[in-house]
């Protein structure tokens, strides 16, 4: 699995159709690999108040199921 690039709107989505799930290890996507989702920020850290909310997000594999 490659690193993703989505927009929150994409990610809302796979939480929904469960393309993306949260287990007891952590998120699991495609029923298939375990995730860090990173938000992907425009601003300086510095200057963002609420560091969940980004525009993008990064989902990178940490390891196979």
């Amino acid at each position: 699995m490659e690193e993703l690039i989505v927009t929150k709107e994409q990610l809302v989505e796979m939480f929904l159709s469960k393309e993306i799930e949260d287990s007891n290890y952590g998120w699991l996507y495609q029923n298939t690999f375990y995730v860090n989702i990173i938000a992907l920020h425009e601003k300086d850290p510095k200057y963002v108040f609420d560091v969940t909310d980004a525009e993008h997000y990064k989902i990178s594999p940490i390891r196979q199921k």
